[in-house]
């Protein structure tokens, strides 16, 4: 195991011959005070250190503020033209500061963790901050706890480019032994590794130490004279374990049945028609069509075609629909959000009515519930927001073959590139990359590039038919919303939704 000094402003901290990643992974469960200790050493700040800040951050008086602390290591492989030749990495180190009066949310942040900077930035935010607020005198340390929803085996900071790029290399050498017709392979693999300390006014102090990896595949190929491709990738938290001859070989094959598929598919005529979406990445008409509209940011300020809703029946009594930090490995898996509120499942929708909007702290607290642990921020030089985790419908009672079997004329979609939505309007659109035409209860031409068009409470009223075969997509679905990315994870058994626009030739 490689030895580095100890360097208190976001370097690696050396215990003996123990890496602080492997301190972290063993004792963040077992002894969550320990893990706390050795974060604070790796940002180099101590708990007075942290109640000074805190003191700046609330001297004009605030409801609530918190400090959040991240170091995170971005690093990056590809291949082009047969061989791994570009390879990146990037550290971002920093600390934001938030201080909230009522609705007023003033924030700063510094890429310098010395105590007069992060003074400033405390200072700053209670400036843009200040109002007539109760003044919150900062509380004594509660006991931290901790969850564990990525536990790793190998700390991506224990491996180098040398034992990464072979993976990367594989997966031109197996799409090339797959298929004749292959043209062209561009291949990459990427990994993060985050360090958080999170402390607020009420006494939270917590820590999480988060993997990111992500594999993908996109093959060219070509057959007589037409050129098709797929891209195909999987993401997950998880550790360097992840890299392994059967992950290659799954991100292969997709790209290549997925590109062979194209050569058979037409673009079928366009208009009103049901449609069949297929398990998995389907999730995407959760995501687009309601998801967005159930979180709290959008309802609180009468913006979301959901706000009047909660409570209501929104759709068929047999839909559960679900928006979940707490799967285990899960690309939107999260220990605790960046509010230091614990990771949860939660139930948006129950029986066919909408039961919970998406909630940070704000939106509770306008609400007058407690936060269901959806505060996401994309780094430390944001404010956190409502945002998605893993959204997904649970399994219904009826078997794909019944769903499909029951249309008469229809699509049949199951590979989605991206989509979107209008929030106040509820209409979304998204790109069908791949599918099928239904023709009498059957799968029949493959069908390629189309767009869906609906309308989010329309569309869920809409769904009559779930299937029992629920799948989430583990692919590297990024959410973007006023100008933060966030990693996410969607999912869906198969549904039948009766009428949808779908755009073809």
């Amino acid at each position: 195991m490689e030895r580095r000094n100890f360097i208190g402003k976001g370097g690696m901290a050396l215990m003996g011959a123990v890496l602080l990643p492997d301190l972290l992974m063993t004792t963040s469960c077992t002894n969550p005070k320990t893990a706390v200790a050795l974060m604070m050493d790796h940002f180099g700040v101590s708990e007075n250190d942290l109640k000074k800040v805190m003191a700046s951050a609330l001297a004009k008086g605030a409801d609530y503020a918190d400090l959040y602390f991240e170091h995170t290591f971005n690093n990056y492989l590809s291949l082009q033209d047969g061989a791994v030749n570009r390879v990146s990495s990037n550290i971002d180190y920093g600390v934001g500061v938030r201080v909230v009066v009522g609705d007023q949310t003033g924030y700063a942040y510094a890429e310098d963790i010395r105590l007069e900077e992060m003074l400033k930035a405390a200072h700053t935010a209670s400036r843009i901050a200040s109002g007539n607020a109760k003044t919150t005198a900062a509380v004594n340390v509660s006991e931290p706890v901790f969850a564990d929803y990525y536990p790793i085996v190998q700390s991506w900071e224990d491996v180098t480019v040398k034992d990464k790029a072979p993976y990367v290399q594989k997966i031109n050498d197996r799409c090339f032994a797959m298929d004749a017709r292959v043209a062209k392979v561009m291949a990459s693999q990427s990994d993060i590794t985050s360090y958080i300390l999170f402390y607020n006014s009420e006494g939270t102090l917590c820590c999480d130490y988060k993997p990111m990896v992500t594999l993908s595949a996109y093959c060219i190929m070509n057959d007589k004279g037409r050129t098709e491709n797929f891209h195909s990738a999987r993401a997950f938290r998880k550790g360097a374990e992840y890299l392994t001859d059967d992950a290659v070989e799954t991100v292969c094959r997709e790209a290549i049945d997925g590109a062979s598929r194209m050569f058979a598919a037409v673009k079928p005529k366009g208009g009103e028609l049901p449609v069949v979406m297929a398990a998995g990445g389907s999730g995407i008409l959760l995501h687009e069509a309601i998801g967005h509209a159930f979180e709290a940011d959008f309802n609180r300020k009468n913006i979301s075609i959901f706000s009047d809703l909660l409570g209501k029946k929104v759709c068929n009594e047999h839909i559960n629909v679900v928006d979940d930090g707490t799967i285990v490995g899960n690309r939107g898996a999260i220990n605790f959000d960046d509010e230091g509120i614990p990771s949860q499942k939660t139930y948006i929708v129950t029986g066919g009515v909408l039961t919970s909007y998406l909630h940070d702290r704000i939106s509770a607290r306008h609400y007058g519930i407690p936060s269901t642990g959806n505060g996401r921020r994309e780094s430390f030089r944001y404010a956190p927001m409502p945002r998605m985790r893993c959204t997904y419908m649970e399994n219904g009672n009826m078997s794909e073959e019944e769903i499909i079997h029951s249309v008469k004329k229809g699509v049949y979609a199951d590979k989605f590139t991206n989509g979107q939505v209008q929030i106040g309007a509820g209409n979304f659109t998204f790109f069908v990359k791949s599918g099928y035409l239904i023709e009498n209860g059957k799968l029949t031409q493959p069908i390629k590039d189309i767009n869906i068009i609906g309308n989010g409470p329309k569309a869920l009223a809409d769904v009559t038919m779930v299937s029992d075969n629920l799948l989430l997509d583990n692919s590297t679905w990024t959410c973007g919303k006023n100008g933060q990315s966030m990693p996410v994870t969607q999912g869906l058994p198969s549904v039948l939704v009766k009428k949808l626009t779908v755009g073809g030739i």
